[in-house]
C-alpha cells in the first residue's frame, strides 16, 4: 500500500472519440490499479475523478466516496463522452473547481500534496501551457500520462518539473496496466520519515519523495520548519476578554483588573461594588470604584474634612424649594432659575421645556480609560442634565445612548424608553467600559445603527430634527474625518463637547456650521456643567417641524395659556398704575404743605 502520507489525487480522464471502447476499459482498469494500492479514507488518501472530450463532466469529487468499492462502482458506470479534445479545459475545472475545499480537497496550509494525473492520447484542441503554469503556481503536482498518439510536447507543457519523474508516455493501451506498477512506485516512493533523520521536534509526514514537520495541537512550526512553539491565543485579538487575556497551549482565558471580577460568561468584568459591603459609613451617598469607594453630597452638601459626613452649604438644602432646574441661594432667602433659553414659569419654580420642537437625540459619550471613574459618574450626570431639558414621548423627544473606547456599545437604543425618568435611570446604571478611544469607529455606529429606524429614529419624510452629540476628553484613536463628514451629510446636526484633554481640531471636525454654536469645551470634569446651558438653545429647535407636532393656536389649551399671560401682563400694569397714583398723591400732599410754609412766612 502506498502509506507514505494522505494525498489528494484527481484523475483527468480523456474520453475524446479518438479512445475507442476497449481502450477506455483499460483507462478504467489503470484508475482502479492505482487506487488498490492506495490508503483512502477521509483523513488518508482522497480521489476525485473527471472526464473531459469537448466539455468538462464530474464522475465524483474528493468528498464523494472514502472506500475503494465505492470508488470502483463509480469508474465502472463511467460513460465516455466521445467527442473533442479540450485538455487545457478540463486542467482549468481541476484547480477552479475540483481542488477547492468546497469539493473535499484540505486547505493548502494542512500541506497536504494535490496530485492530478492526466490521462491522454491525443493533442489537445485548446491551450495548455498558460493554465497549467497557473495550476502548478496554485499548489498542484501534475503527472502527464500520454497513450499511443499523444503529443509529447503538450504533456511537457501540462506536467510538473523534474519532467523525468511527471512525463510518461505509453506505447499502446494495452500497456498502460503494466504500466500502472511503475506509476504507483513513482507517486507513492518511500517513507521519507523513516529514511532520513527528519529533525522534527513534534511529528513527521511523509509525502512523495519528500517530507515535512508538523506540530502538536496548542503548537505551531517555526521559521525552521523543525522546531514548535506554543501558540499564544491571546495575539489574533479575537479572544473577548474586556481586561486582560491569558495564553496557555493553544488556549485562553479572561483575566479581570483588580477591583473586578469575571462574569459569568468568562470574558467581562464586573466591577466589585465596595458599597454594598456595608461598612463605607458615608452620611449621604457611597459611589463604588475600582480598588474601593469615596463618599458623595447630596446637591447642596459640602463633604467634609473626613471624608464621610456632610453639611449643607446653602438655603437651598435646607427647605423643599421644589424648582424644576435649580436653586440659587440669597443671603436670607432663595429663588429658582432655568437654564439659558427657558423661561421661569407663573408659578415660579417650573421651566419652559423645550416643547416647541421635538428631535431625535443620540449621544455618544467617551468611555476610554483616561476619563477615569469618577469623572464618568459626572459625564452621567451631564447627559442627565440634558435629558431634563426635554420633553421626552413617543411621539416627542426621544433619547439613545451610545458608549465607546477601543469598541461601540449602544447603552440603548431611541426606541427603547419613553420618559425621561426611564432615561436617566437607565444612564445612572450604565458601566464604564474603559480601553482605548476610537471616535471615528462610533461616528461610523451612530450613522450606521443609532439613526436607523430599526433603532427608533423617525422617518426623514416626518422631517423630525436628528441631532448627534458626541462627548470626548481626548485625542482620538483613529480617524474621524470620514464619518463626521457623512454623518453632517445624511441630515444629523452634530454638537462636540470636549473636556480636558480633547482636541480643538477633532471637535470642530465633528461639529455643523456654524462650529462657534456647535462646540463647547471644559477644561475639567467639575466646571463641565455649564456647557449644558450653552447647548439648551440649539439642541431645542424653535420650531416643531415633525407632522404630529404642528399645533394650531386656537386649540384650547393655547387659548389658557393666551389668557393666563394677558392677565398676568394685565395685572403686572394694574400694579404698576396704583403705585404711581400713589407716588403723585403723595407729591402733590408735600406741594400743597410747602405753599402753605411759604405764605405764613409772608
Amino acid at each position: 500500500k502506498c502509506r507514505t502520507g494522505p494525498l489528494d489525487i484527481v484523475f483527468v480522464i480523456d474520453s475524446s472519440r479518438s479512445v475507442r471502447p476497449f481502450e477506455f476499459e483499460t483507462m478504467r482498469r489503470f484508475m482502479i490499479d492505482i487506487i488498490g494500492n492506495l490508503d483512502v479514507g477521509p483523513n488518508a488518501t482522497r480521489v476525485g475523478v473527471i472526464q473531459y472530450s469537448s466539455q468538462v463532466q464530474n464522475i465524483f469529487s474528493l468528498k464523494t466516496f472514502f472506500t475503494r468499492a465505492d470508488m470502483e462502482r463509480a469508474i465502472n458506470s463511467i460513460i465516455p463522452l466521445a467527442q473533442g479534445t479540450m485538455t487545457g479545459l478540463a486542467i482549468q475545472y481541476a484547480m477552479n473547481v475540483a481542488f477547492t475545499t468546497q469539493e473535499g480537497a484540505r486547505p493548502l496550509h494542512k500541506r497536504i500534496p494535490r496530485i492530478a494525473i492526466v490521462v491522454t492520447d491525443g493533442r489537445p484542441q485548446d491551450r495548455v501551457t498558460e493554465v497549467a503554469t497557473q495550476a502548478r503556481n496554485a499548489g498542484i503536482e501534475i503527472y502527464a500520462v500520454g497513450i499511443q498518439r499523444a503529443d509529447m510536447n503538450s504533456l511537457r507543457a501540462m506536467a510538473s518539473p523534474p519532467l523525468e519523474e511527471h512525463v510518461f508516455l505509453v506505447e499502446s493501451f494495452e500497456l498502460i496496466q503494466q504500466f500502472a506498477k511503475q506509476f504507483q512506485d513513482k507517486l507513492c516512493g518511500v517513507d521519507m520519515c523513516l529514511e532520513r533523520e527528519h529533525g522534527c521536534q513534534h511529528s513527521c509526514v511523509s509525502t512523495p519523495g519528500s517530507f515535512y514537520c508538523e506540530c502538536n495541537p496548542g503548537y505551531r512550526l517555526n521559521v525552521d520548519g523543525k522546531t514548535c512553539s506554543p501558540i499564544d491565543a491571546c495575539a489574533d485579538g479575537r479572544h473577548g476578554c474586556q481586561h486582560h487575556c491569558v495564553s496557555v497551549r493553544g488556549s485562553y482565558s479572561c483575566r479581570c483588573r483588580a477591583g473586578y471580577y469575571l462574569s459569568h460568561n468568562q470574558r467581562s468584568c464586573i466591577m466589585i461594588d465596595y458599597c454594598s459591603f456595608g461598612n463605607h459609613s458615608c452620611q449621604h451617598e457611597c459611589v463604588s470604584i475600582p480598588n474601593g469607594h469615596y463618599c458623595r453630597c447630596r446637591s447642596g452638601f459640602t463633604l467634609q474634612p473626613d471624608g464621610k459626613s456632610c453639611r449643607a452649604t446653602d438655603l437651598c438644602n435646607g427647605v423643599d424649594h421644589g424648582c424644576e432646574f435649580k436653586c440659587v441661594s440669597t443671603e436670607g432667602s432663595y429663588h429658582c432659575v432655568c437654564p439659558e433659553g427657558q423661561q421661569l414659569q407663573a408659578d415660579s419654580k417650573t421651566c419652559s421645556k423645550c416643547g416647541a420642537g421635538h428631535v431625535d437625540l443620540v449621544m455618544v459619550i467617551d468611555g476610554s480609560k483616561s476619563v477615569r471613574p469618577q469623572n464618568f459618574e459626572l459625564v452621567k450626570q451631564f447627559v442627565n442634565r440634558i435629558v431634563d431639558l426635554l420633553e421626552v414621548s413617543p411621539h416627542g423627544t426621544r433619547v439613545g445612548l451610545v458608549q465607546y473606547s477601543s469598541r461601540v456599545r449602544t447603552e440603548f437604543p431611541l426606541n427603547k424608553y419613553h420618559s425621561a425618568d426611564e432615561i436617566k435611570k437607565a444612564v445612572m446604571d450604565v458601566e464604564y467600559m474603559e480601553k482605548g478611544t476610537m471616535t471615528g469607529l462610533a461616528l461610523k455606529h451612530m450613522v450606521e445603527h443609532s439613526f436607523s429606524e430599526l433603532e427608533g429614529a423617525r422617518p426623514l419624510s416626518h422631517n423630525i430634527p436628528r441631532i448627534g452629540l458626541v462627548f470626548t476628553d481626548g485625542r482620538s484613536q483613529d480617524d474621524i474625518s470620514e464619518w463626521a463628514r457623512r454623518a453632517k451629510e445624511s441630515g444629523i446636526v452634530m454638537f462636540a463637547v470636549g473636556v480636558g484633554k480633547a482636541v480643538e481640531e477633532e471637535l470642530r471636525a465633528i461639529a455643523s456650521e456654524p462650529v462657534e454654536q456647535h462646540f463647547s469645551y471644559s477644561a475639567d470634569f467639575t466646571t463641565m456643567t455649564h456647557l449644558v446651558e450653552n447647548f439648551s438653545l440649539n439642541i431645542c429647535p424653535e420650531e416643531g417641524k415633525g407632522e404630529t407636532e404642528i399645533r394650531s393656536p386656537c386649540e384650547c389649551e393655547a387659548l389658557v395659556q393666551f389668557q393666563t399671560n394677558t392677565v398676568a401682563i394685565l395685572q403686572s400694569l394694574t400694579e404698576k398704575n396704583i403705585l404711581w397714583a400713589c407716588s403723585l398723591a403723595q407729591m402733590t400732599a408735600r406741594l400743597e404743605d410747602l405753599e402753605k410754609q411759604i405764605a405764613n412766612k409772608k
